[in-house]
């Protein structure tokens, strides 16, 4: 044994002094080589029996590929012990000598064994697929190839026959372990049970260890692609671990954890501040800003603990890779130029297989890290829609409806982007140093002048990293385009009032305000990049110079030779990867850090607690204070009281929607609720009514007649199953309303607050709901109603009233009690019941069935009723095939060739001197030395250092250049494409707003012009470094070994075609991921502001399942986005190495031909190829797919427009219409082509200074007369004439300008009360305050704290929907225009302040002529005309009191209204 041991020590002594051909001993073949594989698996073998012991994944059945695994596994272990027997009967007389050879067979079979034994182990724990086994069998055939060598050579030296029993058993057992190794590439079948039910299951679960490192499992989806565009039923479903409900569950419980720890640090922290006194600001600032950090700081750890583990195995991956790296340039400088030829290929094959397996460790690193990140994503996500449900109404004020999507999807994408580069980090300062110390090997202490380099490089890159994160965090990213993307999803939502207004410009300037400061911004940020990536790319020479110049100067024994050269180059070169990687790494998780701050901040925000009432409801001084009463089961209770007196608060108390101060509420049984401002879903009308619940036939037909629907569904084009579109788009106000009561009726809960659900309706609809649900005989009379309304001709019937004047309760009984005290609201009943109503209700039965069988022909703004039938929003469609050249050339044709030119020619520049300066450091390298040193050293350091100069300093200028002219065209492109955009969307015509979500514009303007902004520029940039970069390497490996060509060209169109079949099948996935985007922010600004709604109804766990829906069906899309990637890189990367291996083979072969330094030149160039490759297929498919945002942007600019805002030639005077007649002449209008006419042949002449109240049933036209009049729907047939001017003649701006109309909706937008006023600052301010004491508004606004620059949020919500609809007034008031529309304008105040704006509108517009669309009749009894619409035709005209007299269908109305 001793001397055997003595063998082996001698061998590789033995093996280094070699001939040209090295073979190992007889004895080392059979022992060692033997024995390596066996020690493995042994050693092994238990940890792994404990793996699988704790890991059962079910019972596989014995399936044919086990079978074949074990019947040759048998053949291997008799191979064996015959062996054993053969050598015993043949060599028996000298089998002391051989005691190792005959110990190896029976080792050898034993292995085999327990191999067996292992593989039945994972069939029974269900392991479908063994890494374990495959290293055994991969160790077992290389360690035979080199006795299967020896076996070769002696067979050809002596002739197959001399021992053939041998020779056949050996190449049987060689034969047999190739086969085991192909066996061990495929999977088993699925345990039993788990055989998958789903639809498209993920083929990575089938997939065996070996397809999963390669990737080949994505295969199929890639030819598929290729084939027929991929569309969103060929992608697999989601995997079990991916899906929204699996990350979420656990997650959310920890998180509630964390939270409770945090509101136990700020109690904590709270407690000990002594009680009474107030900390100073500084103190209150500085707590605000450590519960931000922390805030994040708690988010960032349960994400940790959540996805830790997984990430940790990736980081594992990335640290292999790091290592085979600087191992490979390490093998370098052992090549000796006299050193046999068989070295020479050992080298170029190991150079080989660690470029591979650097390929595999790397790709699996960032499998893993996308992963993660996508599971991140699904994480916040879900984690971000949940609080949105529970959010409290003060801390929901702080965020806006855009901020919120905002942090769906800008900050989700920062933490995606942490998750890859944050192990760069802490790994990038190891490969430095590790490189320097390499070099330190190398060259001694000249490496130092190296590492002095890269330290003055640093701090630079540092400053720069941290001013661009300031940029980007405080400036662009969250201060500007959060502006934009709010101001932008106001518009869209009141693009309403902005097309009657004439308000797109000054919105659009405001748009772009904010848009050029985050381009402003971005240019700063890009400009500071460039300095970063020239100072980077310029580094590298810096440091050559540095150490070379010094090493060479020290001592003139110093010689440069190839060797000392090339690997001191190749080392530089893989120090270029963590040096450019660091400062964007650096900047990453600073931008990451933010995100996690605004994402904590906003899921630690408070929440609404369970047991809420007497609360502060809004910011100003409404409380609904010292409340106390008491509402028996089944009773109705009225609440009535002025515009703002805190009626719809106290229903908020009774839903616990606002926060407690004292008292509490109880409410006894299930509650529905119908808001003042109806929340619509975009669904069909008959899921908006069930909203959730099974459909009852009978139970929702009654509902839909007690709610007076039954007319409107017959105009629908497809009934109730007609969509409708975003927050109720194309259904009037009334029908809205009627949607949402009949919602919370069909829900049959036990207590009904109803928050003045009468208000929109006309006055005979609103009787008929009242008498057919709400009142004693209604289907609800059995139920709790609480109502708070401001119809006077309800309260006898109601069995308590409450009156609530400022927040508090000033009287309360039934109406005959109150009557009786003869209080505060007696007085407004006497004031205000101008006919008090019969207190027998009068049987009106008869009356009532006519009216509702006047069938309405069009509803009012139903601006598009599809063909389709019922289908209104057109869903986000993904094109197909690759991107149309079209788009390119749009984009570059935006940026012009003057630039492109300059470009291309500086990055052709820069390549050109660093070819110079590296062949000029081979022909230095090649120099003789002569007595030990080199000649002209300081001539040659000297033109180094020039071309050096002109590579680093010029080229640093030059590349600086680059960047920052292809930033810049970058910015220029973007801006003309965001203002396209813009302008198409604000261009186009009403019927395009309520048939496109607003998710689909907002994507466009968030996403997309992002992507714009910051993917295309830098895939340009890289892309074209990477591609001259490749042109240089191909140059030197051409110059070194010309026949390279016949290698590196088929390489070429092998790499070129598995581009062209991936880049498909990558566009089409981007596309399918960009449109799956828009419906998450659709349903998500949705339940934002439909939230307490669903709180309201306990719909949150269906909202939040839908949520889960929408998020999983996006990342179906972005999982196989992300891996083919992975599998293309992969399968590139091996072509790549293919050129490693030819340059190296070839150098090895061209030996005696070639000098050393351009050999050296050539390898060392050649081990970049691989990252080059995969660089430039990632930048061109970054740029690709982000060309889809270009695409997608440019959708917009073929949609139909409106007519333009202004005529140049148009000679309009300037005081136009001074005298304010209207004339019809047979006018009809159409909501869409081949629909019945809306308005038919209306024929009408208005008066100057005449009042005209338009009457008739919700959907009879009153509503499309003012469209027509406002042009927001054009003319079918027919004309408008206005003071004799054809208003189709003139511009839309001019026209809407100059006639004003008080809506139906007040919508307010999120900025200062005097821009919701006078958006173009066109008035002074004691017009604006004269216009505001008209509106009843000055008292109220001079409370305030900023007076007219009180800030409203978004939509107006901290303003009470009366107070809104007063600021609408004021509007109109400023304009004063000759001609005033109000559209059912005072539905929602109460009738005292109806009366007050009625006779303000009296006396201010007396002098103008005023059409009034009138739901209350008392407000129209003076006018001069009232028409009477029906079915799109005028029924009835005069003055009131002859229609009454003539008794028609105005006089019925004016009968149910208690006025006649």
């Amino acid at each position: 044994w001793l001397r055997y041991c003595c063998v082996i020590a001698t061998f590789w002594q033995h093996l280094l002094n070699t001939p040209p051909n090295p073979d190992l001993t007889q004895c080392f073949q059979n022992t060692v080589l033997v024995w390596v594989p066996c020690i493995y698996l042994w050693l092994l073998a238990p940890f792994y029996c404990l793996h699988l012991y704790c890991h059962d994944r079910g019972h596989i059945q014995m399936s044919c590929l086990c079978s074949a695994k074990m019947v040759l596994g048998f053949l291997l272990a008799s191979f064996g012990f015959v062996e054993f027997f053969y050598i015993l009967l043949e060599r028996s007389q000298d089998i002391q000598h051989h005691m190792v050879f005959l110990l190896s067979p029976i080792i050898r079979s034993m292995t085999v064994i327990l191999a067996m034994c292992i593989i039945q182990l994972e069939r029974i724990r269900g392991c479908r697929s063994s890494i374990f086994l495959f290293l055994f069998w991969v160790l077992a055939v290389v360690c035979a190839l080199v006795p299967l060598r020896a076996k070769i050579q002696l067979a050809m030296d002596e002739g197959i026959a001399s021992d053939i029993v041998r020779y056949l058993a050996f190449f049987s057992y060689f034969t047999i372990q190739l086969a085991q190794l192909f066996l061990c590439c495929f999977a088993d079948q699925p345990p039993e049970g788990k055989t998958i039910s789903e639809k498209n299951p993920c083929p990575v679960k089938d997939a065996s260890f070996l397809s999963k490192i390669l990737f080949w499992w994505f295969t199929g989806l890639v030819v598929k692609g290729y084939r027929n565009p991929l569309e969103a039923g060929d992608l697999w479903t989601l995997r079990e671990e991916d899906r929204s409900q699996k990350i979420i569950s656990d997650l959310e419980q920890d998180w509630t954890a964390e939270c409770a720890k945090l509101q136990k640090q700020e109690k904590a922290l709270a407690s000990g501040v002594a009680l009474g006194s107030r900390l100073p600001e500084q103190a209150q600032l500085l707590r605000k800003l450590q519960k931000e950090q922390s805030s994040g700081f708690f988010l960032l750890r349960t994400l940790a603990r959540k996805f830790g583990p997984y990430f940790l195995t990736g980081t594992l991956c990335i640290i292999f890779h790091d290592a085979f790296i600087t191992s490979n340039s390490a093998f370098m400088k052992d090549i000796d130029e006299d050193a046999p030829l068989w070295k020479g290929y050992f080298y170029a094959t190991l150079m080989f297989l660690l470029s591979c397996l650097q390929s595999l460790f790397n790709h699996q690193y960032m499998y893993t890290c996308f992963t993660v990140g996508m599971r991140v994503k699904t994480a916040v996500m879900g984690l971000v829609y949940r609080k949105s449900l529970v959010i409290n109404s003060s801390a929901r004020r702080t965020c806006t409806v855009g901020e919120i999507v905002n942090l769906v999807s800008a900050d989700t994408q920062k933490l995606m982007d942490f998750v890859v580069y944050f192990n760069a980090v802490w790994l990038a300062p190891i490969e430095i140093a590790l490189c320097l110390f390499f070099l330190w090997q190398q060259l001694g202490p000249s490496a130092l002048a190296g590492i002095a380099t890269v330290i003055l490089i640093f701090p630079l890159n540092g400053f720069i990293a941290k001013k661009r994160s300031k940029l980007q965090v405080k400036e662009i990213q969250m201060k500007f385009m959060d502006g934009r993307i709010r101001l932008m999803n106001e518009i869209l939502n009141g693009i309403k009032i902005l097309k009657f207004y004439a308000w797109e410009k000054a919105f659009l300037e405001q748009v772009l305000g904010y848009r050029e400061k985050e381009l402003k911004a971005l240019k700063k940020s890009q400009i500071l990049y460039s300095i970063s990536i020239a100072s980077f790319n310029s580094s590298s020479f810096l440091i050559a110079f540095a150490m070379f110049g010094v090493y060479v100067m020290l001592d003139d024994k110093n010689v440069l030779d190839a060797q000392k050269v090339f690997v001191s180059m190749a080392l530089i070169n893989i120090l270029k990867t963590p040096l450019s990687q660091l400062p964007f790494a650096i900047s990453t998780t600073l931008q990451a850090v933010v995100s996690l701050k605004r994402l904590g901040k906003y899921l630690c925000s408070e929440e609404l607690k369970m047991e809420n009432v007497s609360k502060a409801y809004r910011k100003i001084h409404f409380f609904v204070d010292r409340i106390s009463v008491s509402v028996p089961r089944g009773s109705l209770v009225a609440v009535v009281g002025h515009v703002g007196s805190g009626k719809s608060s106290l229903l908020s108390a009774m839903l616990g929607e606002t926060e407690k101060r004292s008292g509490q509420v109880t409410v006894k049984g299930s509650v529905a609720y119908v808001p003042q401002q109806a929340w619509i879903q975009n669904a069909t009308v008959q899921d908006n009514i069930i909203f959730g619940r099974e459909k009852l036939k009978t139970w929702y037909h009654r509902v839909l007649e007690a709610c007076a629907l039954l007319p409107d569904l017959d105009i629908l084009p497809a009934g109730d199953a007609t969509e409708i579109g975003e927050k109720g788009l194309n259904l009037s106000g009334g029908q809205k309303q009627r949607v949402s009561l009949a919602r919370a009726v069909y829900r049959k809960a036990d207590v009904y607050l109803l928050d003045d659900p009468l208000s929109a309706v006309d006055a005979h609809v609103g009787q008929h709901i009242f008498d057919k649900v709400i009142g004693p005989k209604g289907v609800l009379r059995d139920k709790t109603r609480i109502l708070v309304t401001h119809g006077m001709s309800f309260l006898p019937q109601a069995d308590l009233i409450l009156v609530l004047v400022d927040g508090e309760i000033t009287e309360s009984g039934s109406y005959q009690e109150l009557l009786s005290h003869h209080g505060a609201f007696a007085d407004f009943i006497h004031t205000f019941a101008s006919t008090e109503r019969k207190e027998s209700a009068i049987q009106r039965g008869e009356e009532t069935f006519q009216t509702l069988n006047m069938e309405p022909v069009s509803e009012t703004d139903q601006e598009q009723v599809p063909e389709d039938l019922g289908k209104l929003t057109e869903v986000d469609k993904a094109r197909t095939g690759r991107v149309r050249l079209d788009m390119y050339k749009k984009y570059f044709k935006t940026i012009g060739l003057a630039i492109i030119i300059p470009i291309v020619f500086l990055y052709a520049f820069q390549q050109g001197a660093s070819l110079a300066y590296n062949y000029w450091l081979s022909k230095w390298a090649d120099d003789p030395v002569v007595n030990g040193t080199q000649i002209d050293t300081d001539l040659k350091l000297t033109v180094f250092g020039a071309l050096g100069f002109v590579q680093g300093e010029l080229v640093g200028v030059a590349i600086f250049g680059t960047t920052v002219a292809i930033s810049i065209c970058g910015i220029i492109a973007s801006r003309h494409l965001h203002m396209d955009l813009l302008n198409n969307v604000l261009h186009s015509p009403m019927s395009f707003f309520e048939s496109t979500p607003s998710g689909n514009l907002l994507n466009r303007f968030a996403k997309e012009i992002d992507a714009i902004d910051c993917m295309v520029p830098e895939g340009l940039k890289m892309m074209l470094s990477y591609v001259f970069k490749l042109m240089e390497v191909c140059i030197i490996v051409l110059m070194a070994t010309p026949f390279a060509a016949v290698i590196i060209l088929p390489l070429a169109f092998l790499y070129a075609f598995v581009q062209s079949f991936y880049v498909a099948t990558s566009c089409q996935l981007r596309r399918l991921e960009a449109v799956s985007r828009s419906p998450i922010y659709t349903h998500f600004n949705e339940t934002v502001q439909g939230a307490s709604v669903i709180r309201a109804f306990g719909e949150q766990s269906r909202f939040i399942l839908q949520a889960n829906e929408r998020v999983d069906f996006n990342q179906t899309s972005y999982f196989p986005r992300f891996v083919a990637t992975r599998w293309l890189a992969v399968n590139l990367e091996f072509v790549g190495n293919g050129v490693v291996l030819a340059a190296a083979i070839l150098s090895v072969m061209g030996k005696s031909t070639l000098s050393p330094g351009i050999v050296g030149l050539a390898v060392s160039h050649s081990l970049q190829v691989t990252g080059i490759l995969s660089w430039i297929v990632r930048s061109w498919t970054d740029v690709e797919n982000n060309i889809v945002s270009v695409e997608r942007v440019n959708e917009y600019a073929d949609t139909p427009k409106e007519a333009s805002w202004s005529i140049e030639s148009s000679s309009l005077p300037q005081a136009w219409p001074q005298n304010g007649t209207i004339e019809f002449q047979d006018y009809g209008l159409q909501y869409r082509k081949g629909l019945e006419l809306a308005l038919k042949g209306i024929t009408l002449h208005i008066h100057e200074r005449e009042k005209v109240g338009i009457v008739g049933r919700t959907g009879a036209g009153k509503s499309s007369l003012a469209l027509g009049i406002f042009r927001i729907l054009e003319a079918a047939k027919g004309k408008i004439f206005i003071d004799g001017v054809d208003i189709a003649d003139i511009g839309l701006h001019d026209l809407r300008s100059r006639i004003t109309i008080i809506p139906q909706d007040p919508v307010l937008f999120s900025g200062s009360l005097r821009m919701n006023l006078d958006p173009f600052d066109t008035y002074t301010d004691e017009e604006v305050w004269s216009s505001l004491e008209l509106a009843h508004l000055k008292n109220f606004v001079s409370n305030l704290p900023d007076k007219l620059n009180h800030e409203c949020t978004e939509g107006g919500e901290n303003l009470s929907l009366g107070q809104r609809q007063l600021v609408c007034l004021a509007r109109a008031l400023l304009r004063k225009t000759k001609i005033l529309v109000l559209d059912e304008a005072t539905a929602a105040v109460d009738l005292e302040t109806d009366t007050l704006i009625q006779s303000t509108i009296r006396t201010q517009f007396e002098d103008c002529t005023v059409l009034t669309i009138a739901h209350r009749l008392n407000t129209i009894m003076d006018y001069t005309r009232v028409i009477v619409m029906d079915r799109g035709h005028i029924s009835e005209m005069d003055s009131p009191a002859n229609l009454i007299s003539q008794r028609g269908q105005f006089y019925r109305m004016c009968r149910e209204a208690g006025l006649v």
